[in-house]
């Protein structure tokens, strides 16, 4: 069920009045929350919510044996058959046919031919993030940072909580779980703000994104037969279509949830105004960043040690996220350009310079704020390019084609009008979002506004765009692949 479709539009308000009608009973409200949860995944594919069901009990399970014993030994098996549970899965049905062709692949190479049939594996929508939601629990409790539970409708509410469940944010048992043991009351305040915060989610994905893939899926598509400065706005238009899409959907999510009295983590923070690549990850995708850091980055020795053991582990964490994301060799090579962007600014010691809001206390960023936030957007939309590609060698042929003396011609898209009045929205969304920077979403200081009617025409003039410009057929979220 996708949060842009006529199908949300009436489960979500269905059960909201159930949900809160329920109020007295937490467990009954958690019964609830399960339901609908299991109905809001089952609506692409009933038969994956078996998937769901048995990391639940395995990680419900193992959390109270976990509990159980002092033995290191068995602790540690414990804790393994967590971890390969949940990563098996993850592994079967998202990496099996990779493994399967790059092993036929090296094996051809050295002259040897191995017979081997794929599978038609279907990806079971959000594995990704579910399978790292469990771990985070099971991992928590073995370092004894968490206690288990025994309520298991409140774990499996926690496992299954709809807003976040297919595309994040990756939330830590730490923080979502306990919310689900206390009694929640409707908050005013707290469900017009969520409100702001789902119009907004739905302005960036319905407007920003799903127009910028309209030229975005055609330039890199046909990239071949387009010039540098059409491919520019290809990777341009990408840039912004998975940011407005992947933190459409997080702002959605937290907005749901807190209509629900739940509080998520934040998943980003403005990163396109970043100063420098440090800066960039500490604001995008911050429910992953933040997981790998404290459950892979750290474990390895984090940032401490000699040089050599800094760039390992910096490689690492940046080579598995690019893997997170897909069976391609395209997001491995994203996630090692990364690495090489990063690692000058951690050996140098400057990967903490930037943590506050750039420009905090100015209406606008000084020449040499501007500049490294140009420097920093163009190298994130290089490496995007690699992101986007459908192989290494068509993002190497995408990238030399960009760069070459077609750079400087004019643009040679059918639509040039359309792209044009996209590239004013892009504008004036980049404006709202850097008038808003200082708050948890762009639009949230509106609450602050004394007179009612500039609000209230603000929604409208919002809701005006997103019917004015929204595709006509439901588009899925981009992280949904992932």
């Amino acid at each position: 069920m996708l949060f842009n479709s006529i199908d949300f539009a009436v489960f979500l308000p269905v059960v909201f009045v159930l949900y809160w009608l329920a109020n007295k009973k937490l467990r009954l409200q958690n019964i609830v929350v399960i339901s609908a949860s299991y109905l809001f995944y089952g609506w692409w594919d009933w038969r994956f919510l078996s998937l769901i069901l048995f990391s639940t009990l395995v990680d419900y399970s193992v959390g109270i044996m976990l509990n159980k014993t002092a033995d290191i030994g068995r602790r540690k098996v414990l804790l393994w058959v967590s971890i390969l549970v949940n990563l098996g899965f993850l592994g079967f049905f998202k990496y099996y046919n990779f493994f399967l062709e790059n092993f036929i692949s090296a094996f051809s190479f050295m002259g040897f031919e191995v017979q081997s049939n794929s599978l038609n594996i279907i990806l079971p929508v959000g594995i990704s993030f579910y399978t790292f939601q469990t771990l985070s629990y099971t991992i928590d409790i073995y370092r004894r940072k968490l206690n288990p539970t025994r309520d298991f409708i409140s774990f499996a509410a926690f496992v299954s909580f709809f807003p976040q469940l297919v595309a994040g944010p990756i939330e830590r048992a730490s923080n979502l779980l306990p919310q689900f043991f206390v009694k929640r009351k409707f908050e005013y305040i707290e469900a017009t703000d969520g409100m702001r915060q789902i119009l907004w989610g739905l302005f960036k994905k319905m407007v920003i994104a799903d127009n910028c893939a309209l030229f975005a899926d055609e330039i890199f598509s046909h990239s071949e037969i387009y010039g540098g400065s059409t491919l520019v706005l290809g990777a341009i238009f990408f840039a912004f279509q998975i940011y407005g899409d992947f933190s459409g959907y997080s702002d959605i999510a937290i907005g749901v949830a807190r209509l629900f009295g739940f509080r998520l983590m934040r998943n980003f923070a403005f990163p396109y105004f970043s100063r420098d690549m440090a800066e960039f990850w500490r604001r995008w995708h911050i429910s992953l960043s933040t997981w790998f850091r404290d459950y892979v980055y750290i474990p390895l020795g984090g940032s401490r040690g000699r040089k050599w053991m800094k760039v390992r582990n910096t490689f690492i964490i940046f080579v598995v996220s690019g893997f997170w994301h897909g069976a391609n060799w395209t997001f491995i090579v994203w996630g090692m350009l990364n690495a090489v962007y990063f690692l000058p600014l951690l050996l140098s010691n400057k990967h903490r310079d930037h943590i506050n809001v750039v420009a905090e206390n100015k209406l606008l960023p000084s020449l040499k704020e501007c500049l490294l936030m140009l420097l920093t957007f163009t190298l994130t939309v290089i490496a995007w390019v690699f992101f986007r590609a459908e192989n290494i060698a068509h993002a190497f042929n995408f990238l030399s084609g960009l760069f070459s003396t077609s750079l400087f011609s004019v643009p040679e898209l059918a639509e040039l009008g359309k792209a044009f009045t996209l590239c004013l929205l892009i504008s004036v969304f980049m404006i709202i979002e850097w008038i808003g920077r200082r708050e948890q979403f762009a639009i949230a200081g509106i609450v602050h506004l004394r007179q009612n009617w500039i609000r209230w025409t603000i929604y409208a003039v919002l809701i005006f765009i997103i019917t004015i410009f929204m595709r006509t057929q439901e588009t899925p979220f981009i992280y949904f692949q992932f």
